[in-house]
């Protein structure tokens, strides 16, 4: 029986097997706000310029750094560390060595079932730049 690449510990895989375990639910690129008094992160409809809303994939990935500063390059370093990667992220089930979600594109082969599952951002987000004051947008999902 051969081991996907995918079931492999995240540390054996290289940078195009670490790439290919995004889904493209685009969740991470939803904007998060920290409540001052307890620190919780309250999660937004409010989606990064830089995310195609239907695609779930950032619209400039290789240059998103340039137009959002502060967006994180999550490694295999420090995907452990990042508590706000949402409970369905491939890396952060991976990192935890849980398996891929059934609708994950690895292993259904379907590209468009994550968001058929209710699992992208696809349908519910609005951007940044059309969003607002982002504390009217404080969403209620689990992300």
């Amino acid at each position: 029986m051969t081991v996907k690449f995918w079931e492999l510990p995240i540390e054996q895989l290289d940078r195009a097997q670490w790439e290919a375990l995004c889904d493209g639910c685009g969740k991470c690129c939803l904007h998060k706000l920290e409540d001052e008094d307890t620190g919780e992160l309250l999660p937004t409809n409010v989606a990064c310029r830089m995310l195609d809303r239907r695609t779930g994939f950032c619209s400039d990935y290789r240059n998103r750094r340039a137009y959002v500063p502060e967006c994180v390059r999550l490694t295999m370093r420090n995907v452990r560390d990042i508590d706000w990667l949402p409970r369905t992220c491939a890396y952060r089930l991976r990192a935890a060595n849980e398996p891929l979600p059934d609708w994950h594109y690895l292993v259904s082969g379907d590209r468009d079932a994550v968001h058929r599952a209710g699992e992208s951002v696809r349908g519910w987000t609005v951007s940044e730049d059309d969003a607002g004051e982002f504390e009217n947008h404080i969403v209620e999902r689990d992300l």
